[in-house]
């Protein structure tokens, strides 16, 4: 064939960019649902799901159970790789003092922004939720759980979930802190580490491969996902508490296009050019739910489209993608415990607002980046006292909310190394001021470039 007719085959076929595949999978995942909506529940007793819902649930779930699996092995080996690399960045405890104090500073903002919220909109007393909804979540969380959670049962940090099918899970949270150990101790071994060392980077490398295969599935997971939401959640169960929904969604847009261009702004950089390099992390967060799971696009935008030094990114972003979340820690929980509040006629004094403060900025390493925040909510509401029923309440748009949060979550996990390595430095503004991110998921990883060559 022509060279040339043939270059012209291949440009004819060639599909379009990643982002536009997850916005395409998000429309059609919209009409989808919809559809389902109106062909309505099935069976005998006229409340099963349809064959749509059932099959759009299981693409969904599938998707999200391969990202899952993905997540102990990658967080152990990422963790232990941003250990091993530090040894190649300067100033290295004080990065990690700035990446720690920024996480504070951008989480106590948006917690007031949540506060801020919730008295104004009162979405406790703007609804007309049955109360007879309430009932306490099968996963809760406390200070001594929490403080007893990270110290590992076992060195895979693996346990048995109960229940009339019982399943293996996984604590995240004993992973970093397994993981952190044996990166130190491989730091204060020296050379005789090294061959640990160099496995432990071939082994990241591998499952980053892994992942990019699961993440290329995210237009199709997309569609199960979104078309699922849409199904099972439509209006009739946002109507009783679209106060609420709109208040979280409200500050969550606020946070991510006002706090954040702020933070921006006050360091010298370009809002523009940072949503350009950092929106592919952020749409994949979305529709995926889960921070971890976005984990390896985070840092690839970080470091190529933001100009972040891989050593830092490396270090920076795994350990944001498990403590670092604004919108699960800050936003949410704060809002929520006033409208739980509000909904049981309890009053919330200033040493409550306080504590909301205090448990987000420092118990945020609960959420530990996977799908959901319920743990973090209820953390907070036990040290505030508020009845744990509360959070069945909100249980039933869960869904709906954590896609906004994640998106945030991300974005903040982007924001904060972006911004100390300015503040250092050691940002490569070049690479920053004509970020574009719009290659960065279909590009060759690094591996496969030099596979390829």
């Amino acid at each position: 064939m022509n060279p040339v007719a043939e270059e012209k085959t291949q440009r004819r076929f060639k599909l379009p960019s990643f982002g536009a595949q997850v916005l395409i999978g998000l429309a059609l995942g919209v009409l989808l649902g919809w559809l389902a909506l109106q062909i309505g529940p099935t069976g005998p007793d006229g409340e099963s799901p349809n064959w749509l819902t059932t099959t759009l649930s299981t693409i969904g779930s599938t998707f999200i159970s391969l990202l899952r699996a993905i997540v102990p092995p990658l967080v152990f080996t990422a963790i232990v790789a941003s250990i091993a690399n530090l040894r190649q960045v300067t100033n290295a405890a004080r990065l990690a003092g700035q990446t720690l104090l920024w996480f504070a500073i951008t989480a106590l903002i948006s917690t007031g922004i949540g506060i801020a919220l919730g008295l104004l909109a009162k979405p406790g007393f703007n609804t007309n939720i049955d109360a007879s909804q309430a009932a306490a979540p099968n996963r809760t969380g406390s200070w001594l759980d929490f403080l007893t959670g990270l110290l590992p049962t076992n060195f895979l940090a693996l346990g048995i979930r109960g229940g009339d099918e019982p399943s293996l899970n996984f604590n995240v949270l004993q992973i970093v802190v397994i993981a952190l150990a044996i990166g130190i101790a491989a730091l204060r071994t020296g050379k005789k580490a090294e061959p640990f060392l160099t496995f432990n980077q071939s082994a990241l490398d591998i499952i980053q491969t892994v992942l990019w295969w699961i993440i290329r599935l995210a237009p199709l997971g997309t569609v199960g996902l979104i078309g699922n939401a849409v199904a099972s959640y439509g209006w009739d169960l946002l109507a009783p508490l679209a106060t609420y929904t709109v208040a979280i969604y409200v500050g969550l847009v606020l946070v991510l296009f006002g706090v954040y261009p702020l933070v921006l702004k006050f360091n010298g950089l370009s809002v523009r050019r940072f949503f350009a390099g950092a929106w592919p992390a952020i749409q994949l967060a979305f529709v995926s739910r889960s921070s971890l799971g976005t984990l390896p696009v985070t840092e690839r935008v970080t470091e190529r489209s933001l100009g972040v030094p891989r050593a830092y990114t490396s270090f920076a972003v795994p350990l944001g993608a498990t403590t670092k979340m604004d919108g699960c820690a800050s936003i949410y929980p704060a809002i929520s415990a006033i409208f739980i509040a509000h909904f049981f006629g309890l009053d919330l004094s200033f040493t409550d607002y306080v504590l909301i403060v205090f448990v987000s900025v420092v118990g945020s390493a609960a959420t530990a980046g996977l799908t959901g925040a319920i743990v973090m909510l209820t953390l907070t509401l036990s040290t505030l006292g508020l009845p744990l029923e509360g959070v069945g309440l909100l249980l039933a748009i869960d869904p709906i909310l954590d896609m906004g949060r994640t998106a945030v979550n991300v974005a903040g996990q982007a924001l904060v190394p972006t911004v100390v390595a300015k503040r250092e430095g050691i940002l490569d503004e070049q690479k920053y001021n004509s970020a574009t991110g719009a290659d960065v998921v279909g590009a060759q990883s690094e591996p496969e470039q030099a596979e390829a060559k």
